[in-house]
């Protein structure tokens, strides 16, 4: 009976989860819909003819591709860039004061500061190129990567330092098992909210500071006011970043299945 009771929960609870959110979607696009309709707007295309206009980008003719395969030449590279740079120095800022000393007050301005307005820095710096990119990209993720890793640490019972300390345990021995261990919800929340904000650089930066992929795209379909198609390609960025972050959820609880009690989303 218990067995049957905790299948029968967990089937509600996936219910739930995915029902809510399709629920949602489902009422939100027949609002779009019948407001749409109803205004009769020329420039805001109803939610069928989005969808119209995502097929024919996706299976008819094929356009969405290449420019997103592109884009995400700098998102990959740029997201790498900002998980590498960003939990180490997390890490290095949690555990060393005087590195914390240094970068603190950076940190700070870089959470203060809107990114959009380094890109033309950025371009001026290094070109129009894949390297501006993936930068602008590097800079829109690695801040939220950066403090989550450092609050991660920082979060650890101290108790538990001390007493593995008194044990003889090395530096090395608390990291493996203490402090690294302990810090993985708030790291893989990091990485999450880092990956959220590296599509947002990767759009930005393709808008703002040259037209390739995507941006492109976008920049293509609005000139022609093909609104079905623009809003298709916006929702087409929309969806990967929907399914990029559900993959790194799943990450998320495979690697740490008690971090969705320990950090909130």
């Amino acid at each position: 009976m218990a067995v049957a009771a905790a299948r029968r929960r967990r089937q509600e609870e996936r219910l739930w989860a995915w029902g809510l959110p399709l629920g949602v979607f489902a009422v939100g696009a027949g609002l779009w819909e019948l407001a749409t309709i109803n205004s009769e707007s020329l420039i805001i295309p109803t939610f069928s003819q989005t969808m119209v206009g995502l097929y024919q980008l996706l299976f008819q003719t094929g356009q969405l591709w290449g420019p997103l395969l592109l884009s995400n030449q700098a998102l990959v590279l740029g997201y790498v860039l900002a998980v590498t740079v960003g939990v180490g120095l997390g890490l290095g800022m949690a555990r060393a004061r005087w590195l914390e000393s240094i970068a603190d007050p950076y940190v700070h301005m870089m959470l203060a500061m809107p990114t959009a307005p380094l890109i033309p820095l950025v371009m001026m710096a290094l070109g129009l190129g894949i390297e501006s990119r993936v930068l602008i990209v590097f800079l829109f993720a690695f801040i939220y990567i950066t403090v989550n890793t450092r609050a991660g640490v920082r979060n650890v019972d101290p108790g538990l330092i001390e007493m593995a300390r008194s044990f003889g345990a090395s530096e090395a021995d608390v990291w493996r098992r203490i402090l690294i261990p302990g810090a993985v919800p708030a790291i893989l929340a990091g990485l999450r909210i880092g990956l959220g904000r590296a599509v947002n650089g990767m759009v930005v930066a393709e808008l703002l500071l040259v037209a390739t992929g995507i941006g492109n795209l976008l920049l293509e379909f609005r000139a022609a006011f093909h609104s079905g198609l623009l809003f298709a390609t916006v929702l087409a960025v929309a969806l990967e970043a929907i399914v990029l972050l559900a993959l790194m959820r799943v990450l998320e609880d495979r690697l740490a299945p008690w971090a969705s009690s320990v950090v909130g989303d």
